[in-house]
């Protein structure tokens, strides 16, 4: 019986609070992308006040603005990542990839005991929620 183990990080960076992780990086790469919160946050099944929820509390955390927006009307709103956002991304794209390569790399040596033990179905699967 084959089982294979894996690790799945993810790292969130914290001040007093926590301010920046998978779901900050990933609304602003959607903004960048529609160029509209609103778009973003549609896109990712996500409510609008959620979304400037989110970006206000990564904002009072880091100290500093993520997005520049315009109000919407005949010509229509939207919003553009700062300086700043390009680098948080950048600089936690680069962080979460340096953590998986090592994350994964320290796992095989951790765990590379696990290979070697015999594997065998423990629980039939009607038995497992038996109770």
């Amino acid at each position: 019986m084959d089982r294979e183990l894996r690790v799945v990080l993810s790292a969130r960076v914290f001040s007093d609070q926590k301010c920046f992780g998978p779901g900050v990086s990933q609304l602003l790469k959607r903004v960048d992308e529609l160029h509209s919160l609103r778009a973003a946050a549609l896109s990712m099944s996500m409510a609008y006040s959620k979304a400037w929820t989110v970006v206000r509390n990564a904002e009072d955390g880091l100290g500093f603005h993520l997005l520049t927006s315009t109000a919407g009307g005949k010509h229509g709103g939207g919003a553009v990542l700062t300086d700043e956002a390009r680098q948080m991304l950048t600089a936690y794209d680069e962080y979460c990839e340096k953590l998986r390569a090592y994350g994964e790399k320290l796992f095989e040596e951790t765990f590379a005991f696990y290979d070697d033990i015999p594997k065998q179905e423990v629980h039939k699967k009607e038995e497992r929620y038996a109770r």
